[in-house]
């Protein structure tokens, strides 16, 4: 497929979710699992916007360190998945198969914002299939029944730490996903952690921001990554 049908493409899809948008759940408790670098940052973030957030991971301690630095919850994984009207997943890619078998009753039909990488030195052969496929779609079968969006996984920790809220033009975070209703509680969230939400189309297109892409890796604003992506000028 060219880049030209790419971006003709993701103009149609962004006009199907403004004539229809609907099923926007309201979004009051977010739930982290894997409050690392990605999660923990962008919790706090969310805290400080007044959401109740929950931080998890396999580390406790550090996630009651987190909790009362910003006011936020700390719990095992599972209860964060109970927990959150929106759920945020940053684990090492392969985790998230154990994620989605474990915790399948607690993420059926909530949104869920997945910014994991598999990265080929540490994640092994599984890494080189997910990619191959595309993240989106690769994401979608290990978490089967989410309203799966994949974001934040494109931009590095110190950049979300040190770039939100930013005067002038904010960092862009490009946004994949084929639900309505979730894709706009993403853009929302992006929004009020500091940054500007760019939609580059359904699950498939998160291949387009992947690992190993021109754009991976870059804190570029919503003109400069809609211009690497061919997209039109505003989504």
């Amino acid at each position: 497929m060219t880049r030209r049908m790419f971006a003709v493409l993701a103009a149609a899809f962004a006009l199907a979710f403004a004539v229809s948008a609907a099923d926007i759940p309201a979004v009051k408790k977010i739930g982290i699992i894997g409050s690392g670098r990605i999660g923990g940052t962008l919790g706090e973030l969310w805290a400080k916007q007044g959401y109740d957030v929950m931080f998890s991971s396999l580390d406790l301690a550090h996630d009651k360190e987190l909790a009362a630095k910003t006011g936020a919850k700390a719990g095992t994984p599972a209860e964060a998945a109970a927990f959150g009207d929106v759920l945020l997943v940053s684990v090492p890619y392969p985790a998230l198969a154990q994620i989605g078998r474990d915790y399948a009753a607690s993420i059926k039909g909530k949104v869920v914002l997945d910014t994991s990488n598999p990265i080929q030195a540490r994640d092994g052969d599984m890494a080189i299939a997910a990619r191959e496929k595309g993240t989106g779609t690769a994401s979608a079968e290990l978490l089967p029944g989410a309203r799966l969006v994949r974001a934040f996984n494109s931009v590095g920790y110190s950049k979300l730490q040190s770039e939100n809220h930013r005067a002038g033009e904010r960092v862009a975070i490009p946004l994949a996903g084929d639900d309505i209703g979730a894709v706009e509680v993403a853009r929302k969230l992006v929004t009020d952690a500091g940054f500007e939400p760019v939609l580059v189309g359904g699950l498939p297109s998160a291949k387009r921001f992947d690992v190993g892409t021109p754009v991976f890796g870059k804190a570029l604003t919503a003109k400069e990554l809609r211009k690497a992506l061919d997209l039109p000028p505003q989504q």
